[in-house]
């Protein structure tokens, strides 16, 4: 519960940073589920590009750019940007739809090795140098199978790998796994294929970011987010199918937060 005595600011402020010149989804699940996990402020970076289909997705937003007319990548003079303003954030997701190019690649591995505050590493931000770019900052990484083939992981190594790196790892799937640094393991059932629909994922990066923001330990943020998406999927089965949409389930998870 909210302190009635709390300021703008005081109850949550997430970052998110994603997108390139043919995904501008992506980044705005995220936000948009931040948004409905309850904090006070989100501050979305895309590309130049996407800056006014950003603002018409809500009016909370606060947009910022990086990259310029001609490239959808993070220079290193936006990263320089991007680690200041991190300073006053309480939590970053990282990677919902940003370019893969080596360049890309290379700024993305910089940013997160250099981010001061708790980051959700998402999406294009899953490579195999990752783990160790976040080694020890107790940060939280989000992949689907296909991510974790790419970042050269076995699922059956999750449990030493969170311990050693100091970092809990979600594994997204018909059944979710969370495995903590500790290397405890837990899963979250429920849910339905209609989940597989494009950013759904990117809407648990963004909900595990904002229930953080708020002082919600890494894992029961896990667990939290992992269970109301699957709920939100559940409750929309019943009346819609399969045939439902990200941001349908992102305008139900606030509800399925209240229960």
């Amino acid at each position: 519960m909210r302190s009635p005595l709390s300021h703008k600011g005081d109850n949550g402020i997430v970052a998110v940073i994603g997108g390139s010149r043919h995904q501008h989804g992506a980044p705005l699940f995220s936000a948009l589920a931040a948004e409905a996990a309850g904090v006070d402020l989100v501050y979305v970076w895309v590309p130049e590009a996407h800056t006014e289909i950003a603002k018409t997705q809500s009016l909370n937003f606060q947009i910022y750019t990086f990259g310029n007319a001609r490239s959808d990548e993070i220079s290193p003079k936006d990263r320089e940007r991007l680690i200041e303003f991190l300073a006053t954030i309480d939590a970053a997701v990282i990677g919902p739809g940003l370019s893969r190019t080596p360049s890309s690649i290379r700024s993305m591995m910089e940013l997160l090795q250099e981010a001061p505050c708790p980051v959700v590493a998402d999406a294009s931000a899953l490579q195999p140098s990752t783990i160790k770019a976040l080694s020890g900052r107790h940060s939280i990484l989000t992949p689907h199978l296909g991510e974790l083939e790419r970042m050269r992981i076995d699922r059956t190594d999750l449990p030493n790998l969170a311990a050693k790196h100091q970092c809990t790892i979600l594994l997204k799937g018909p059944i979710d796994l969370i495995v903590s640094e500790q290397k405890a393991v837990q899963e979250v059932r429920g849910g339905n294929a209609g989940l597989t629909v494009g950013g759904t994922g990117d809407a648990l990066a963004g909900l595990i970011a904002g229930l953080i923001a708020q002082g919600m330990e890494h894992v029961e943020a896990c667990i939290t987010a992992s269970t109301a998406i699957k709920q939100a999927g559940d409750a929309l089965f019943k009346t819609h199918g399969e045939r439902y949409t990200t941001k349908q389930v992102i305008e139900r998870v606030g509800m399925e937060l209240e229960n």
